[in-house]
């Protein structure tokens, strides 16, 4: 084990890392944004968090601490999404979205239809929720309202563009890229956009799911939250969950990454599906 006054820099040494600094890391963004880092992640600290000490010029994670620990937001907001992991594709885990089809058209058009994607980082799967709506009721734009939500300020820039490379979108069929995307050509050549009746459907904002109110309005049809709940541990998470239950209807869905599962919260949700739950509360047609 190094001393709290050794450097655990990458190869190079090109800044002074202690593990003092690592564990200040640590305790900060566990704070601000619930984010339990583990020592296996020092690495990606000293990583992501050098690309700021060299953008300011400094050569010490403490002096970065130091100016962070002030009164900074916009550093705070910086740091932040330099350590927020993002993670993810078009129609990504996709035994969800024929489910999610399914609950939207027991729902119909009878009254309108609100979800939440809880962690949209670049917009993917957000759009992935609004072509599910589109083609479940065959018509674009899509008769649903969907918030995307994310801590980390720049992929919601990148989402709220709604445009990515080919690469980006290479498994999706080529009748919903022509469909729902536009080509682009000349300096966008290699990109696609998506129409603007797609992205009509879909308001971007920056929400901290561990704040202690949320700008969210209820009641909601269904809530993605997709791994995101292994970064935090038990408390946290059960704090969330608590939080989500109220916002939804009775009939609401959660849906939750493969790696996770709510066990620990038998008491609010419970399973409906493969990853994913329903309020414990609801009582079922043919069952308790």
């Amino acid at each position: 084990m190094l001393s709290a006054s050794s450097s655990a820099s990458a190869p190079g040494g090109e800044f002074q890392f202690t593990d003092s600094d690592f564990d200040r890391v640590r305790k900060l963004i566990y704070r601000h944004a619930g984010i339990a880092l583990s020592e296996s992640k020092r690495h990606l600290v000293y990583s992501r968090i050098g690309r700021r000490l060299r953008t300011l010029g400094l050569s010490r994670f403490n002096d970065y601490l130091e100016l962070l620990e002030g009164e900074n937001p916009a550093e705070w907001e910086l740091f932040t999404n330099a350590l927020t992991t993002n993670l993810t594709a078009f129609f990504r885990e996709e035994h969800h979205f024929p489910i999610l089809a399914e609950h939207l058209r027991s729902i119909g058009t009878r009254r309108p239809i609100t979800l939440w994607c809880a962690a949209c980082s670049t917009g993917e799967e957000a759009y992935s929720l609004a072509i599910t709506a589109a083609e479940t009721f065959n018509t674009l734009p899509p008769p649903v309202r969907i918030l995307a939500t994310d801590v980390d300020t720049s992929v919601l820039a990148k989402a709220e563009c709604a445009v990515y490379g080919a690469d980006r979108v290479e498994r999706l069929s080529p009748e919903r890229l022509r469909r729902f995307f536009l080509k682009g050509s000349g300096a966008h050549a290699g990109e696609v956009k998506a129409r603007a009746e797609l992205c009509e459907s879909i308001t971007f904002r920056q929400i901290n799911l561990l704040d202690e109110r949320w700008p969210v309005r209820g009641p909601l049809d269904a809530i993605f939250c997709r791994n995101v709940m292994i970064y935090f541990d038990k408390a946290t998470q059960y704090a969330i969950l608590a939080k989500f239950a109220p916002l939804l209807r009775d009939d609401g869905l959660l849906f939750a990454g493969h790696s996770e599962s709510l066990y620990h919260a038998a008491d609010l949700f419970r399973a409906r599906g493969k990853t994913v739950y329903e309020l414990a509360s609801r009582r079922r047609r043919n069952g308790p």
